[in-house]
């Protein structure tokens, strides 16, 4: 089980074997960032940000434990999710490690 944050929501607990749908997500998530596709991007966003709500628990908002993702909110722009990605030296790896 992970934990995954997004921000400005709050955290959820994925099981494991639902990981790897993430994966693809976050993959096609990646290339919309890496190609600066506005069009690709906010469906892709989307599209992971919901699955991550469909298989996982949300975790009561007292919980303070640490996140092992953290996930732009749906309101983010490409350029702040790019400036993300880069701060945390993720730029080639996506945002789900082994993701990329």
């Amino acid at each position: 089980m992970i934990t995954a944050r997004i921000l400005g929501e709050g955290q959820y607990r994925i099981p494991d074997e639902d990981v790897k749908e993430l994966e693809e997500l976050d993959a096609d998530l990646q290339e919309a960032v890496a190609h600066g596709s506005q069009t690709a991007f906010a469906p892709a966003l989307r599209a992971l940000l919901d699955a991550v709500r469909r298989v996982g628990t949300a975790s009561p908002g007292s919980d303070l434990s640490p996140s092992a993702l953290i996930l732009p909110d749906e309101d983010m722009t490409l350029s702040q999710v790019r400036a993300l990605l880069a701060d945390a030296d993720l730029i080639h790896e996506g945002l789900i490690r082994g993701g990329g």
